[in-house]
């Protein structure tokens, strides 16, 4: 799975959803994600994950991604780190 595709797919699965993803190995299978979503409003940072990981459904089966470094963001959050 490209670093495209699992955009591609978070992005088409969370609702309002806006994905940077990054291989940072090189391998593939290494990936740095930063979504930034209304939908996680009043969710807890493990419910955040969670939806995610069904977004990438089987890809998180530990061969096809062995690896996602995530991190969620609602659009407020993401407007005060800018």
């Amino acid at each position: 799975m490209t670093a495209a595709e699992i955009r591609s797919k978070i992005e088409s699965e969370v609702p309002g959803a806006s994905a940077e993803v990054r291989d940072y190995t090189g391998t593939g299978d290494h990936f740095q994600v930063r979504v930034v979503a209304p939908a996680f409003e009043g969710l807890s940072r493990v419910e955040r994950h969670q939806l995610v990981y069904r977004a990438l459904g089987a890809a998180v089966d530990g061969r096809t991604i062995h690896a996602i470094a995530l991190e969620t963001l609602t659009p407020e959050q993401a407007a005060g780190r800018s």
